[in-house]
């Protein structure tokens, strides 16, 4: 049996399937000693190596909640000296499951479980992400129902979403999409800079003591839920979309 070279990795739980092309596009991917092509596929007894390093298959399935602090990147590639594997540090290969921007902080999971990646990412499958959000001046009834309503970016319409103010220049808001820096662009195009973002929730899983720069297993309780809420739902061929801020 075959399976694609990105989701033999993602699978490993090395890192997701986009970091997966990204290493393969870098040429940083080989099967069997061979420079590894986007597409590819691997079979039973096939060695792939990722930077020279055999990629194998995954032991425990792991999942963590990490209070991530400004200044850390949601990348596997540790040639970044601010990637979140390092900061993280854990015993084993996990990686996260989306990203938040580096200037943002606050929820991000991780995982080596690439198939419940693929799931949380999918857009289409409306998991909510909760944002705390400041801007650099006062906001009014009219950013909001602007926000509330869409705001075209990235040459389409966000989707409606959940946005409350809380005071003059900070708002909550609700997302169940993920476009790339999604509410940054939301407000640029409004005529806000965004100062401060920060995730507090993603589904049923908050903040709720972990302190920023700690991270938490989830609970046997939160896996049980999750794999309800996911049980029903789709995976993606990339496993992107679902979880940018």
């Amino acid at each position: 049996m075959e399976i694609s070279l990105n989701k033999y990795i993602s699978d490993s739980g090395f890192c997701s399937r986009r970091e997966a092309d990204k290493y393969i596009e870098q040429c940083r991917v080989t099967i069997n000693g061979q420079d590894a092509f986007k597409g590819n596929r691997v079979k039973e007894g096939d060695e792939v190596r990722v930077d020279g390093e055999p990629i194998k298959k995954k032991k425990q399935t792991v999942y963590l909640a990490l209070n991530k602090p400004k200044g850390i990147t949601c990348t596997t590639d540790l040639k970044d000296k601010t990637n979140v594997i390092d900061f993280v540090n854990f015993k084993s290969r996990i990686f996260p499951i989306g990203r938040l921007d580096k200037r943002s902080e606050g929820l991000l999971f991780l995982t080596n479980d690439g198939d419940i990646v693929n799931k949380i990412l999918r857009a289409g499958n409306g998991h909510e992400k909760e944002y705390i959000v400041t801007v650099d001046h006062p906001i009014d009834a009219d950013f909001v129902n602007r926000m509330r309503s869409g705001v075209r970016i990235l040459g389409t319409v966000t989707n409606k979403c959940f946005v409350k103010q809380e005071t003059d220049t900070r708002f909550r808001i609700i997302l169940t999409q993920g476009l790339n820096r999604q509410i940054r662009r939301m407000c640029e195009v409004l005529g806000y800079n965004v100062t401060s973002l920060k995730r507090i929730r993603i589904m049923h899983i908050g903040l709720a003591g972990l302190p920023p720069g700690k991270w938490r297993y989830f609970t046997p309780d939160e896996i049980s839920s999750i794999n309800q809420m996911l049980a029903s739902s789709s995976k993606t061929a990339d496993g992107d979309g679902g979880m940018d801020e």
